[in-house]
């Protein structure tokens, strides 16, 4: 990775382009439904000075009865514009701190062909850590101008899945913590099945984070920890977490180690857990 390439941006690279009418920050912060302040509360509390506001569940298909699924290009393209953003801006990424969501928020607009997204490395609270500025409250946006257009390799279906348990022409990687990718606990989700895709493999995604700095992890240790939980970085893989958020800070560690190809369950267990869904499997990888 260089500095040109790397998609994760530091505090001090942000910070001297506040102000920048071609720089775009999003506060991708995201929660797990029921855990109150919402997002958006904490968001107009405090924020980094111009940033907007990316509701993960806003900018979703709302046809679809799963969370927070892609929405189509168009639709992406208009909730793009109504933040402020156009084509031709540099679009920063950041949540709270807990890396569950500005991956996604990156990985989406690559999806849909916006290659010019970085992630702040340590998000808000390494931001806020460091005394830097914030502000609270809505800020006043005037629209932008958008083209998007979903690039289909970066995701994938449950028949896409399910297909792959026959051929295991991908690797499957989890996001969850072990003891949700186990079966030993219920899921937060109701109504879900507890277990992983078969044949799957698993990497918390909060391994890769130093607890320290609320950083990413070197290199090489990221490295490490893929093979580790068996993940051979020369073939592809597929991420998948429990709705397809936190899968996305996998696909970047990995799209940080030079694999690309790479895509993203968006249903995730919150659809294959599902009672009538497809075959599950229990216990360690």
């Amino acid at each position: 990775m260089t500095a040109h390439t790397d998609p994760l941006v530091s505090t001090e690279w942000l910070a001297a382009r506040l102000g920048d009418p071609k720089v775009k920050i999003i506060d991708a912060s995201f929660k797990m439904p029921g855990v109150l302040p919402l997002p958006a509360e904490d968001y107009l509390a405090a924020h980094i000075p111009g940033a907007v506001f990316f509701d993960v569940e806003a900018v979703s298909d709302h046809t679809s009865p799963l969370p927070h699924m892609y929405p189509t290009a168009e639709q992406f393209a208009r909730d793009v514009e109504a933040l402020g953003i156009s084509s031709g801006d540099t679009v920063v990424a950041y949540d709270a701190g807990g890396w569950a969501a500005a991956p996604r928020a990156w990985w989406m607009f690559l999806s849909f062909g916006h290659a010019d997204i970085r992630i702040l490395d340590g998000g808000l609270k390494k931001w806020m850590a460091e005394g830097r500025p914030t502000e609270a409250g809505k800020p006043t946006i005037v629209p932008g101008r958008f083209s998007a257009e979903l690039d289909p390799s970066f995701i994938r279906s449950r028949d896409q899945l399910v297909a792959n348990l026959d051929s295991s022409a991908e690797q499957v990687i989890d996001a969850r913590g072990a003891p949700r990718f186990d079966g030993s606990v219920a899921e937060p989700r109701p109504g879900l099945r507890a277990g992983h895709i078969p044949g799957s493999r698993n990497l918390p995604y909060n391994e890769l984070i130093d607890p320290a700095t609320g950083t990413m992890k070197p290199l090489d240790e990221m490295r490490h920890a893929f093979e580790k939980a068996g993940l051979d970085l020369g073939r592809p893989v597929v991420t998948t977490c429990g709705s397809g958020v936190s899968a996305a800070v996998l696909t970047l560690a990995l799209y940080r180690l030079g694999v690309r190809g790479s895509a993203l369950y968006d249903g995730s267990w919150s659809e294959w857990g599902l009672q009538d869904g497809p075959p599950i499997a229990t216990g360690a990888a």
